[in-house]
């Protein structure tokens, strides 16, 4: 076990910050807000983590957190920025604002290290404390999506008039999701240029829109079970697929593109409802089963026949 674990260090190290990475996309669109906002979140907090290590030798843990405050302000701006936009509109204004960031990075000179980016941000983040920030995030999710809250987010998503008929605060739902997007992004961010020590234009790139955005078409969008099902297949899927060799991109696609065909609501919802028809499976079959006690003798009545085959009864008497 111990030998499993130091050589696959860095893909669960990847396993867990992409989970965060899908996350911070999970949950806006778990409201109903279509927001890549977590994309552009991510440069913020790699950036903020590696600059503050790098230039003022400020510790791991406080880099990254300074990072995810500050991905976090960013994000209720941008809420406010984009108030009025919804649909297909606010994902493009949200892939227009990491794609910035992007052009920002490339020619922030020697404070981002232009095109080639920064190098030698070594700190004393380890995979113990990526796994912890990602089960604390995890529970506070699970948890989010019970109870009032997770009911008022589920309304805004399927209704956004019917909730603000019902009291829902739909807007203050909105900025809190953008909120908790910037902060799950930045400290995916963060985590990941510490823990490669370099960070770069490269690695923040749209191709995280499109990681992230399968992770969770593939494991499912309703729930953060989803995004760890699609974490964990994307991750480890390159090493699996290595042995195809050159046909591995094709393969790639073909299974994404099977499971957005064929499986709709993720392979979350595909379980979810294979669950669900073995319960009533289950209960059915004892019912089905149940014999009348022993020595009890069922009679039928006559009358009751007649009007179960369509046929005239005669009246109650007396």
């Amino acid at each position: 076990m111990n030998t499993w674990w130091l050589s696959n260090q860095i893909l669960i190290q990847s396993t867990f910050i992409s989970l965060l990475l899908a996350l911070s996309i999970q949950v806006p669109l778990r409201a109903g807000v279509f927001s890549f906002a977590g994309i552009g979140s991510y440069a913020i907090g790699a950036y903020t983590a590696a600059i503050l290590t790098i230039r003022y030798q400020v510790p791991g843990i406080v880099a990254i957190g300074a990072g995810v405050l500050l991905a976090a302000a960013i994000g209720y701006l941008l809420a406010l920025l984009v108030a009025r936009l919804s649909g297909l509109y606010l994902g493009m204004a949200t892939i227009s604002f990491a794609l910035f960031l992007g052009v920002l990075a490339t020619n922030g000179g020697d404070l981002t290290g232009g095109a080639t980016g920064l190098f030698g941000a070594i700190s004393t983040v380890t995979t113990e404390h990526v796994i912890a920030a990602t089960v604390v995030v995890v529970v506070l999710l699970a948890a989010s999506e019970r109870g009032a809250f997770g009911r008022k987010v589920d309304a805004v998503r399927e209704d956004p008039q019917l909730a603000v008929s019902l009291g829902v605060d739909v807007i203050r739902v909105r900025r809190v999701v953008f909120v908790v997007s910037g902060a799950l992004g930045a400290c995916a961010g963060g985590m990941n240029s510490l823990l490669r020590t370099t960070v770069s234009p490269e690695t923040i790139g749209f191709h995280l829109v499109v990681t992230a955005l399968t992770m969770i078409i593939v494991g499912g969008a309703l729930s953060w079970a989803g995004a760890a099902i699609g974490a964990v297949i994307f991750t480890w899927l390159p090493t699996v697929l290595q042995s195809v060799g050159e046909w591995q991109l094709l393969v790639y696609g073909l299974l994404v593109a099977i499971a957005a065909v064929y499986v709709p609501n993720g392979l979350l919802g595909l379980l979810q409802t294979g669950w669900r028809r073995l319960r009533r499976r289950g209960r059915r079959i004892p019912a089905e089963g149940a014999a009348a006690p022993t020595g009890v003798v069922v009679q039928e009545d006559p009358e009751s026949e007649l009007a179960a085959l369509g046929g005239p009864t005669t009246e109650a008497r007396p």
